[in-house]
């Protein structure tokens, strides 16, 4: 018998009479909360700390609620289905469905293969295509999957340039035991991101410092919204993209799409196939997404849900999630995020998610990033399958994510500090000065930010839900940020130790930023490292500006500064990279 428990639903808890009387009885101010009440779904535990917060009757509830059965409906577990192995008759000749090879390839870049193969019951479960990519000593395992009218695709992303063979199998027989050769020549793309250290870097080998920002459901409006967001986006520094594969039902964003990702009719959506269209389009804006230099951050699963993608269930979910990482995983600009806010998808468990970051890396062969972003319970980032850490977090962000680092040994990105914006929540309304600190913070402490903006529009067209233009002020800083981290002789920035008051961060002896956030000191006396000649310059964070102290400078010396917040002193090392920015 389910009993009620700290993740149960408080709207379950709530809504049924003998629970309802419990609640009554030990802490009745949560019946008046309109966080009880909303129409949303809240983990109890949480939402009793937000109402009542550290009050000891919190403990109690949840004790007397655990001897109450839960009776809220139960989603059905289901079974996969299993792609037959007499999909096609013995008559069929194996390997025989004529093959497409790409007659010219790049190293980094998609090489796509096609077959012709049968199309007859609903191939998307009824047929399973993988290829072994091998050259010399490496091989490749790559899912091939349904694209329609007879269509199947393997999608490859050759990691270096030669002539790489490859070898099919399917349960389908025309389908199985098909070899070709691959030509994959020499090529300048940078290819996929991958964890590297405590930061990022490409394949190639060029550092990946990500400047993110947010626009969950822009791939879910119209055509003209979708051009403008891209628009938008080419004249930023941003180069890592939060976006949903599903729609989003929330605040600001309650629009109907046209395309799902799975096809529609009367009697709902069939989780067995796939929109083809859809998924055409969204790869559409990917590739436009590459050449804008843009990481496109997916995010498989979210709470705010009014279609049930949120409550498939397993079954259902993992095979949504295989097709995705199968048709998407060649881009190189792809990122995987397994939910946003996940500790509000409550019909599911660590466990769930550990299964579905499994079938991710299963499907994936190229490694992507890979992560899952909480509301208010921090995932444990030292899953292995996790590549970085991904987090909602608003408050001493240097020093939290100097924690985190040490924590997980993996890079920090702060996917949600808060938003530049004036809308009526918290969490959106920040000033671009607050924005702006806030991605400072983070990169002083090793991490990287990502961006959002929330400025009201009469038509709900919010960038962080929906796209199209940005208004804010803190783009331009945040680029003027990637620059001053771009100026180090690493491209990167570490923490290093630091004062009570400033945070200091980047090339030990080398390259050196001392920030002072909100503060405002009119001089600060620093200290150049033992035998080290350096220039010295005062960084306006928020104006944007760098001015030299006139002189190379060593031992002790005094800096006037121009006595306003969000100021930084820069020590450069005589012989590092230019600092003209």
């Amino acid at each position: 018998m389910p009993t009620f428990h700290a993740r149960s639903n408080i709207a379950d808890v709530v809504s049924q009479d003998d629970a309802r009387e419990v609640v009554r009885g030990f802490l009745p101010e949560v019946l008046a909360s309109p966080l009880a009440t909303a129409d949303a779904s809240f983990p109890l535990a949480a939402m009793l700390e937000l109402i009542a917060p550290g009050d000891p009757r919190n403990e109690q509830l949840l004790d007397a609620l655990s001897k109450i059965e839960d009776r809220a409906p139960r989603l059905p577990i289901g079974e996969p289905i299993v792609p037959p192995a007499d999909y096609e008759a013995d008559t069929v000749q194996r390997g025989s469905a004529p093959v497409v090879v790409p007659d010219s390839a790049q190293v980094r870049r998609m090489a796509e293969i096609e077959i012709t193969g049968p199309r007859h019951g609903n191939p998307f479960v009824d047929v399973d295509l993988t290829a072994i990519f091998s050259l010399e000593d490496q091989e490749l395992r790559v899912g091939g999957f349904y694209d329609g009218d007879g269509r199947y695709l393997v999608r490859f992303l050759p990691p270096r340039a030669g002539r790489w063979s490859f070898l099919t199998t399917s349960n389908a027989r025309s389908l199985d035991g098909i070899g070709g050769l691959v030509d994959i020549a020499d090529g300048d793309a940078h290819g996929a991101v991958h964890a590297d250290g405590m930061h990022f870097s490409y394949d190639d080998g060029t550092p990946f410092v990500p400047l993110g920002t947010t626009a969950y459901a822009w791939t879910h409006q119209d055509r003209e919204l979708q051009e403008a967001t891209l628009a938008a986006l080419g004249k930023t520094s941003f180069n890592k993209l939060r976006m949903g594969l599903f729609p989003k039902h929330f605040l600001y964003n309650e629009n109907e799409p046209e395309r799902f990702v799975f096809p529609r009719d009367a009697n709902g959506f069939d989780t067995t196939r796939f929109d083809l269209e859809f998924f055409r389009s969204l790869e559409e804006r990917i590739v436009q997404l590459d050449e804008l230099g843009i990481q496109a951050d997916l995010i498989l699963f979210h709470p705010y849900d009014n279609w049930g993608f949120a409550k498939m269930g397993a079954v259902a979910d993992d095979r949504y999630v295989a097709y995705v990482a199968r048709r998407l995983a060649a881009y190189p600009n792809v990122w995987w995020s397994l939910a946003n806010e996940y500790d509000l998808l409550l019909t599911k468990d660590d466990a769930d998610w550990d299964r579905i970051a499994g079938v991710v890396r299963e499907n994936d062969p190229y490694n992507h990033p890979l992560s899952i972003h909480n509301w208010v319970a921090i995932w444990d980032y030292s899953s292995p399958w996790a590549s970085h850490a991904s987090i909602q977090f608003g408050e001493l962000l240097g020093s939290k994510v100097r924690e985190w680092r040490r924590a997980w040994n993996k890079p920090v990105v702060i996917d949600e500090c808060g938003y530049e914006g004036n809308i009526d929540q918290g969490w959106g309304f920040l000033s671009g000065e607050e924005e702006t600190h806030r991605m400072w913070s983070i990169a002083m402490g090793g991490g990287y930010g990502t961006h959002g903006e929330t400025y009201y529009d009469a038509g709900d067209t919010i960038f962080w839900a929906k796209g199209g233009s940005l208004r804010g002020e803190s783009p331009a800083r945040i680029a003027f940020l990637g620059s001053i981290i771009a100026a180090s002789p690493t491209g990167r920035l570490d923490p290093l130790p630091s004062d009570f008051d400033a945070a200091y961060a980047g090339v030990a002896g080398e390259y050196v930023l001392i920030y002072f956030g909100a503060g405002q000191p009119a001089f600060r006396t620093v200290t150049v490292p033992d035998g080290v000649r350096a220039h010295i310059d005062v960084i306006d964070a928020w104006n944007m500006t760098v001015e030299r102290v006139p002189g190379v400078h060593e031992g002790k010396v005094r800096v006037d500064l121009p006595g306003r917040p969000y100021t930084a002193i820069r020590i450069v090392a005589d012989s590092a990279v230019s600092t003209d920015g």
